[in-house]
């Protein structure tokens, strides 16, 4: 049976890759035809920025609708075809359940479509998009329902420390639980800066939690990641230097969510900052440069944060820059898997 599982998982990872790679010259059409392009303002509180990516004004953004588009049409074609044709194959890839994946889908495509407005408004430079307080607001306000799905739905208060087992935590399970979602997002929003980037990380850590889905039995779930993966791995061949396109809100701040959630649904909080290391340092820097600013009258500790950008200032080259973090995300969820599947045998 396990050998099934592993066969539907690769086959649909593959499909998604194929699909994605098919219709990408599509959607890249539409970008460039409507001029649906990312606005890098001359003026504003980022001169070091600005200066580094004035040239990339005008590359269209929205790339992320490959991703979710392509996982919402694989989750909703395939539950129909296996409630409505009796044939077994389209029983047997079918992915969507309520116990597994409906949530991490519905999260997905509703985040989206708030960051495709995002982009939209960033597009027509109506205010330059989205105030990172009102970012936090959606993660917040997404996060609460997932909260409650899980607190008052599922009757679930349990949380999982390696190595030391489980604890009930009763309605503190609400407040870890929006912390990890809203911290996973901003990480991941703020790590989508150079080409590639984003695309690569997310990669690899979705395909960290197909295998940590798959060993916990949750076959359904480890698809979903595996159909994800495709698809980013598609995106991720036209969006290296130099990008064809970016991928936008509607992909960064989807993804990350949804990787927030897709840790709860396996109880393993504390294993993600592991897996996404990058994402943690990313958003570090962030703060620390905010910090910084407010406490020591302006001084700065990176020249540009994140510090990509501060990487990218001091001369690094961006491929450079973006390979590296490729490895150390490689490393990070290796050692993020071992640390689980330690934890899974003693």
């Amino acid at each position: 049976m396990t050998d099934f599982y592993i066969t539907k998982i690769l086959l649909l990872t593959f499909l998604a890759f194929i699909f994605t790679m098919a219709w990408t010259p599509i959607l890249s059409h539409f970008l460039y035809k409507h001029k649906l392009g990312k606005q890098i303002r001359s003026k504003g509180t980022t001169p070091i920025f600005t200066k580094m990516h004035a040239h990339k004004t005008g590359t269209p953004t929205m790339g992320g609708i490959l991703i979710w588009v392509t996982v919402l049409l694989f989750s909703v074609l395939f539950f129909y075809l296996a409630k409505f044709l009796p044939w077994d194959i389209f029983q047997n890839l079918n992915f969507l359940s309520r116990e597994e994946t409906l949530l991490p889908l519905g999260v997905l495509v509703a985040t989206a479509l708030v960051g495709l407005v995002d982009d939209w408004i960033d597009i027509k430079g109506k205010g330059g998009g989205l105030e990172v307080k009102h970012r936090l607001l959606i993660y917040t306000i997404i996060a609460l329902v997932g909260a409650w799905w899980f607190y008052f739905k599922l009757e679930w208060d349990l949380l999982h420390v390696p190595f030391l087992g489980n604890f009930e935590v009763g309605w503190a399970y609400i407040l870890i639980f929006i912390f990890v979602i809203v911290a996973t997002a901003f990480s991941v929003n703020e790590t989508d800066g150079l080409d590639g980037l984003a695309g690569g990380t997310l990669l690899i850590a979705f395909g960290a939690y197909g295998i940590m889905s798959f060993s916990l039995g949750k076959y359904d779930l480890a698809t979903f990641c595996g159909v994800i993966t495709g698809a980013l791995l598609a995106f991720l061949w036209f969006n290296i230097n130099p990008a064809r396109f970016f991928m936008g809100d509607t992909g960064s701040m989807s993804l990350g969510i949804t990787l927030g959630i897709i840790a709860m649904l396996t109880n393993t909080a504390f294993i993600l900052p592991i897996i996404g290391l990058i994402f943690v340092v990313e958003s570090a820097s962030v703060i620390i440069q905010l910090l910084s600013k407010k406490f020591r009258k302006g001084k700065k500790v990176f020249i540009s944060s994140p510090i990509h950008h501060h990487l990218e200032a001091k001369g690094w080259p961006e491929p450079k820059i973006v390979m590296r973090f490729w490895v150390i995300a490689g490393v990070s969820a290796g050692i993020g898997l071992v640390v689980f599947l330690l934890d899974k045998t003693f």
